[in-house]
């Protein structure tokens, strides 16, 4: 499985890749959505817990808002050393493409919290169905 963007931040490693869900996509009302499948691997020798997320989510139009919560997908993930945990998610979009950045809040054994930079990672309709809108 191919993650094709990448990111390391204080001794974590964040893999991500995306896919369009033409099925769950309405173009007539521009409405696109968008999947995405995250790897988090703790690569340091430090336990840490993932508490919260923040995301900004940039449309084709150059519009962003942002996003921001608990845990991600409803869970707070532990990392022990060499420890992964990956989720699914999606992003709802108004435009063909798109593009979604952000971080990760944890905290580790010792009560200190730092972040977790994400890639910048991108999302666009494939070209085999944009003849078909």
């Amino acid at each position: 499985m191919t993650y094709p963007f990448v990111s390391i931040s204080n001794n974590f490693k964040i893999e991500i890749k995306t896919d369009f869900d033409f099925d769950q996509s309405n173009p007539l009302q521009y409405q696109y959505l968008f999947r995405y499948t995250i790897l988090i691997t703790n690569t340091g020798d430090v336990p840490a817990q993932l508490v919260s997320r923040k995301w900004n989510i940039k449309d084709g139009k150059g519009v962003v808002r942002y996003v921001e919560g608990p845990g991600v997908i409803g869970q707070t993930p532990y990392f022990e050393p060499g420890k992964s945990f990956e989720y699914q998610s999606f992003c709802p979009l108004p435009t063909m493409e798109g593009e979604m950045w952000g971080y990760f809040n944890m905290v580790d054994d010792r009560g200190q919290t730092f972040k977790i930079d994400t890639p910048v990672f991108r999302f666009q309709v494939p070209k085999e169905f944009i003849d078909i809108y």
